[in-house]
């Protein structure tokens, strides 16, 4: 390739096909190398300051070099630039900003110039590769492929592709299997990206869509979109759970991917390397998605917290150890797999909390409105779980209460508003003798109780809250006070917002 620059044109576009077709990459990306490589010979025969291009004919295979300066009105670069005056003597019609390119003489390529071409022209080819194999590996991501085994160092296999290589992390391997030069392996391609020295494919058989594909390939029903997997959730190597549903009311999902006597589930155990895989019927219904989700345990009662986005469970005695797992195993996949934060509780820890509470709200309906132990246990009863649910409840609602009418309902609402006041003022006075700083009681979403348990730990600015983990915060908050994980990034967030008012001004 050294000396081909020299050929004819003719010569010239046949090196381009060969290379084009050994390389599997577009023909005028090798025509675009050559240009690249002729123009920098011909600034090494021209000198660095100008500015070369060189043209490639398609067609005819013809070389054409050139000078190309700027249009500009007053000329600081005479090797760059010529002076709109001077243009027009070439051109009428150029203008301030266009390009006039001056024709040069074929340049007879010497050792070094050809070198350097064939340098230039190898990089561009093997740029071409890589930006090839990039586009094509990066539109597979999401696929199961088959390699082979290249080597193994420290854990980490590369995977040969055929028409490039991949990794397969430790980390993303199955605990426990090893793999040797030269066994055929499959995995999950999850990443593709644009390094240096080439696209790097990163290859996983621990992601959950590696078991989902599995079964695509098993269950011609998938394949075909006639079952639906809504979700997975991987222990890999030890367990795994996935939910899915049929399109076609005829079509059981579960018995479809068991398959008879269980054939196409153990192709995909098999792969796994022996991991135990429930399949479950997905529902809208996440009391019924849950208990399903929990098999093999038996579930006797679910109480869903839309707010908190969590699900408490409750099991017979017998049932709390099949419930929760080894090692916390089954409660772990069934919360992945539904995407709720479930507690699991036996049913005598559930009878023995919820006396717990409704003895502690009776206790504080009584001090603070002030009534008798049966009305606020009536209060408990109909759910009614702080003084700020009574005050906030319309009277009418109230009354509808057995037992009560308009004059308790008003006088219950009354005594609410009037405790819930009084507190307010009591927490207003404790702020000002704790020394908080008004920026910190202007922070969205802080409660009266929460400031004041800030302040009591030596959070009194904005910039002391600021500068909390969601974490602390949440461990700072006192007994009783509802607050997210979520809720408490919101608020620091909000606390730290005035950091970036400079940035943003800027």
């Amino acid at each position: 390739m050294a000396t081909s620059l020299a050929y004819g044109g003719a010569e010239l576009l046949q090196i381009a096909d060969s290379v084009a077709r050994e390389k599997g990459i577009q023909r005028e990306s090798v025509l675009d190398a050559m240009a690249q490589a002729i123009q920098i010979a011909g600034r090494r025969k021209y000198g660095h300051d100008h500015n070369i291009l060189a043209e490639i004919d398609n067609k005819s295979g013809e070389i054409k070099l050139f000078r190309v300066r700027d249009v500009v009105e007053t000329v600081e670069e005479d090797v760059l630039q010529i002076s709109l005056k001077d243009a027009k003597k070439i051109n009428a019609e150029l203008e301030v900003g266009s390009v006039i390119k001056d024709p040069l003489p074929p340049i007879d390529f010497g050792r070094i110039a050809a070198q350097t071409a064939k340098q230039v022209i190898v990089q561009k080819v093997r740029d071409a590769e890589r930006d090839k194999q990039f586009e094509e590996f990066k539109g597979r991501v999401g696929e199961v492929i088959n390699g082979l085994v290249k080597r193994v160092e420290f854990g980490n296999v590369t995977v040969d592709l055929g028409r490039g290589e991949a990794v397969l992390r430790r980390e993303e391997s199955i605990p426990r299997e090893t793999f040797r030069q030269g066994d055929r392996i499959r995995a999950y391609i999850y990443d593709v990206r644009r390094e240096r020295t080439g696209p790097q494919i990163f290859l996983s058989r621990a992601h959950p869509q590696f078991m989902a594909k599995l079964f695509a390939q098993e269950v011609p029903e998938i394949y075909d979109g006639v079952i639906q997997i809504r979700a997975v959730a991987r222990d890999p190597g030890s367990r795994a759970k996935i939910a899915v549903t049929s399109r076609d009311s005829n079509i059981d999902p579960v018995g479809s991917c068991v398959g008879v006597r269980g054939s196409r589930v153990q192709a995909v155990v098999n792969e796994l390397q022996g991991e135990k895989i429930d399949i479950i019927p997905w529902t809208n219904d996440t009391a019924s998605f849950i208990v399903s989700a929990l098999q093999p345990a038996e579930v006797a009662k679910v109480v869903i917290d839309e707010d908190r986005h969590r699900i408490e469970v409750v099991v017979p005695e017998e049932q709390l150890s099949l419930a929760i797992g080894r090692r916390g195993q089954n409660v772990r996949l069934a919360s992945q797999l539904s995407g709720w934060e479930i507690d699991i509780m036996t049913e005598s820890e559930e009878s023995t909390r919820r006396t717990e509470e409704f003895n502690t709200l009776t206790a504080l309906f009584i001090e603070a409105l002030n009534v008798e132990d049966v009305i606020a246990q009536l209060l408990v009863t109909e759910g009614f779980s702080s003084v700020e649910d009574i005050a906030y409840t319309s009277i009418p609602e109230l009354a509808r209460i057995e037992g009560f009418d308009e004059d308790v309902a008003t006088e219950l609402n009354g005594r609410a508003n009037t405790y819930l006041e009084e507190q307010l003022v009591k927490l207003q006075e404790k702020l000002e003798n704790l020394g908080v700083e008004q920026d910190l009681v202007d922070v969205p979403g802080l409660t009266m109780e929460l400031l004041v348990a800030l302040a009591e730990n030596g959070i009194k600015t904005r910039d002391d809250l600021a500068e909390l983990a969601s974490d602390e915060l949440l461990d700072l908050k006192p007994a009783g006070t509802e607050l997210s994980r979520d809720e408490a990034n919101e608020i620091i967030m909000a606390a730290r917002a005035h950091w970036f008012d400079g940035e943003e001004q800027a």
